[in-house]
């Protein structure tokens, strides 16, 4: 590796080797030959003066790159695909005037763009589903341990550990939804011209309407889509761009909730990501153990959500049938962002799977807020001991407030069980007191809940992808 270069982090530090060739110029470039064997077959077949023996040629080439040949012709004629078609042409002599044949540019790099997308997608879709997996068997596990819940990040009614969990999946699963909705939705390009409008085709085909209107669900078909884009300009609208990096953005934000509830649960001590044996934390403080992968995927996330807007605002400025200051960008906005989330999803897999909980200290912390919750509990069986329920209500108050009082002013441990208990108005000892202290009467349906989405949501997803099941994730740095 050279080091007097810049070098995107996303390669080098985020991004799987299987999402970098995608995005390589190895993958763009045999597409362009496929589609230009797409082209050339649908051609013949329609009776254009084609032969088989030319076909096979482009064959036999397909993957047998000559890029010196296409480096040293694009320096002359300044123009990537017209190289790339005469560098071919060296490889098959017998072809060579029939490549690309009535296409312009757009037909090899547009219908490019949407075919390495859906590719791309498909690997997001493939990491996306796993790390719903490893999620579903951190709640399942996890389903019955009590835990303090929190609004506005105070202290609120208990919830359990995997009830949490349910939350960050059911993000993910929509994100999910949204990507098979985009991903069944994409069309190629076809081949429709320099403005969308075949006028080349009319010519080649002599004005022949009905041959004509075969060529592009023919090659949609070839290529393994469904369809072509009905209309177009010269490019295929640059709103696609938007949808597919709107989904990303959607995972992008998914991600970035569950990070944080990990970085703020870390902090507690009550749940922690994974932490390497030889791991450093800190390069002063030997005894941190930061949460950085969880930091990464926030950071990583903000880049994506961002990297949305790209393609937002590049469909929106387009000109007519087509301007030029798409490409630049496009070149920029969607393989990063699809390398980012490729990168994101990596890590939420490694720390899913690698999530260590701490039951004593998730215990400490509810036990110490407990008593505030368990007060409603407290006054019906103090009314059932013979009470009055108004004055029994204002009590709990002041003594809540003297408890909270002791906790926030002086340090000490909550004491108000202790209060209740030297209340004759409860007539209640500390053991009954305490016997009202079982965190799992105070979760509600958290458990029943996680059961019921993991048996109704969750397994028939999985179910339906048991094929993509199973991945690993290996971080690089």
């Amino acid at each position: 590796m050279s080091n007097d270069r810049y070098v995107s982090p996303l390669s080098e530090r985020y991004a799987s080797r299987e999402m970098q060739y995608i995005f390589s110029p190895d993958k763009k470039f045999r597409t362009w030959r496929r589609l230009w064997i797409a082209l050339a077959e649908t051609e013949k077949e329609l009776g254009l003066n084609i032969t088989d023996e030319q076909i096979e040629e482009l064959k036999s080439h397909a993957d047998d790159i000559n890029y010196d040949v296409a480096k040293e012709r694009e320096k002359v004629v300044r123009h990537d695909v017209m190289s790339h078609v005469y560098a071919y042409g060296v490889q098959c002599p017998k072809a060579k005037g029939i490549i690309h044949l009535g296409a312009t540019s757009c037909y090899v790099g547009d219908n490019t763009d949407i075919i390495i997308m859906s590719e791309a997608l498909k690997l997001v879709r493939k990491k996306l589903i796993n790390v719903i997996a490893e999620l579903a068997k951190f709640a399942d596990a996890q389903k019955s341990q009590p835990t303090l819940a929190f609004t506005h990040f105070q202290p609120a009614q208990p919830t359990t550990v995997g009830k949490r969990a349910t939350l960050w999946m059911q993000e993910f699963e929509m994100d999910l939804e949204d990507l098979d909705y985009v991903l069944g939705s994409l069309k190629l390009l076809g081949s429709k011209g320099t403005t969308g409008t075949q006028a080349s085709f009319l010519e080649l085909f002599d004005g022949d309407q009905e041959t004509i209107d075969r060529i592009d669900p023919m090659i949609a078909q070839k290529m393994g889509f469904s369809a072509c884009y009905p209309v177009s300009g010269q490019t295929y609208s640059r709103k696609v761009d938007t949808r597919v990096l709107n989904v990303l953005a959607g995972i992008a934000a998914s991600a970035h909730k569950f990070s944080n509830d990990i970085r703020l649960l870390q902090h507690l001590k009550e749940v922690e990501e994974p932490f390497e044996k030889t791991q450093i934390g800190s390069s002063a403080m030997a005894y941190k153990r930061n949460p950085m992968r969880s930091e990464r995927i926030a950071s990583l996330s903000r880049y994506v959500m961002i990297d949305a807007l790209n393609p937002a605002v590049t469909s929106a400025t387009q000109w007519f049938e087509r301007t030029l200051d798409d490409s630049a960008n496009k070149r920029l906005s969607v393989p990063e962002g699809f390398l980012a989330v490729d990168g994101i999803l990596d890590l939420c897999l490694n720390v899913v799977d690698g999530l260590v909980v701490y039951p004593k200290v998730i215990e400490k912390r509810l036990m110490s807020e407990l008593p505030f919750m368990a007060t409603e509990n407290i006054m019906m069986d103090a009314v059932k001991a013979g009470g009055d329920r108004q004055e029994l209500h204002e009590r709990i108050r002041e003594l809540s407030m003297e408890a909270g009082r002791n906790v926030k002013e002086n340090g000490q441990d909550n004491n108000l069980l202790e209060l209740i208990a030297a209340d004759p108005a409860f007539n209640l000892s500390l053991e009954d007191l305490k016997k009202t202290m079982d965190p799992s009467r105070y979760v509600g349906r958290a458990k029943e809940q996680v059961e019921a989405y993991l048996k109704n949501v969750i397994e028939p997803l999985l179910d339906k992808n048991r094929d993509v099941l199973g991945m690993t994730a290996e971080i690089n740095v």
